[in-house]
């Protein structure tokens, strides 16, 4: 969806806007800032829930009740959620404004290269993303109870990497909430379903393990620099997630460590009950694995491979964030 630059709103709710970011089926993302006393003044990212989507009394619902989920979730690895509000006709979030591209433009930048990015960096952001959603995996309210956040939607779009080498997750709730109306399906399947579960596809009951199988599909995609379940429609995707028959790295790269092979394939696992049954325990095998294998990687590194990669770019084009 392409919109001109006259039809940018100059405010959101008590933000002033600068540019638009994205737009999709279900939202827009918007640059802006927050003004204050004294000069005060701070970068937001304004997702804006479209008119025709908020429309939906059974969305409504959902969104609030995910939202205030997700605006409990205080980690270094998820971008904080600030507000939600209301602007005219439509919802919104006002989030923590990450300056930096997501990991589908790592991918992108993997396969114009015909190479996946170095190894240290696939591991270091896969890592950073296990603690953020080990997390909020076990995240419990006031009174102690459970809040059983599952994200449901992480993929590339979703998971940003910024200048300074910083790695957040955005979105948490928002996939569950647009799942709720049959008049969104449309436009928020398409395009996620390569990075779901074989469990969440078949429609069944699902608990974080689902969330660990996702990352295992990003994970997989940096380290080989290739698709994993997408295929040419969403019919033939929708089946390779179903057979779930990932082809091993070292097989095919005989340089490829094959303790990372292990730790992939197991998250990759179909049944559930064979993947890493945590996050944190995914993590913690992705950082052993570093360990014993002398792959230092800092935040400050992977910031300047970053500004190296895409300083070019920079000036010309905002963050990619997607729906």
């Amino acid at each position: 969806m392409n919109r001109s630059m006259s039809s940018m709103p100059q405010t959101i709710g008590p933000y002033t806007v600068l540019e638009r970011i994205s737009a999709g089926g279900m939202a827009e993302v918007y640059k802006a800032k927050q003004l204050g006393v004294e000069g005060f003044e701070r970068l937001v990212a304004i997702k804006r829930i479209l008119p025709h989507i908020a429309s939906d009394p059974e969305f409504i619902a959902m969104f609030q009740a995910e939202a205030k989920l997700a605006v409990q979730l205080t980690h270094g690895n998820i971008a904080q959620i600030y507000k939600l509000g209301r602007h005219e006709d439509s919802f919104y979030i006002a989030l923590e404004y990450v300056d930096g591209r997501d990991v589908g433009a790592l991918l992108e930048y993997s396969q114009k290269r015909g190479k996946p990015i170095p190894l240290h960096y696939a591991c270091y952001i896969i890592a950073r993303c296990c603690e953020g959603l080990d997390y909020a995996h076990h995240k419990r309210d006031k009174d102690g109870k459970p809040l059983n956040v599952i994200h449901r939607d992480i993929s590339p779009p979703n998971i940003l990497v910024s200048y300074e080498g910083e790695v957040k997750l955005i979105d948490f709730g928002l996939a569950k909430a647009a799942s709720s109306s049959i008049h969104t399906q449309a436009g928020i399947i398409k395009g996620k379903l390569a990075y779901m579960s074989p469990e969440q596809v078949r429609g069944d009951k699902l608990d974080h393990r689902s969330d660990v199988f996702a990352i295992g599909v990003v994970f997989y995609e940096l380290l080989s620099g290739k698709r994993l379940f997408r295929r040419a429609s969403d019919l033939d995707t929708y089946q390779a997630v179903r057979d779930c028959a990932v082809p091993s790295l070292a097989a095919e790269n005989p340089h490829f460590p094959k303790r990372l092979d292990e730790i992939v394939l197991e998250s990759l696992a179909r049944e559930p009950d064979k993947r890493y049954q945590t996050a944190g325990e995914l993590g913690n095998a992705i950082q052993e694995f570093m360990f014993r294998q002398n792959l230092v990687c800092r935040g400050e590194q992977l910031g300047e491979w970053m500004r190296r990669v895409f300083q070019t770019k920079r000036a010309k084009a905002p963050p990619a964030r997607k729906e």
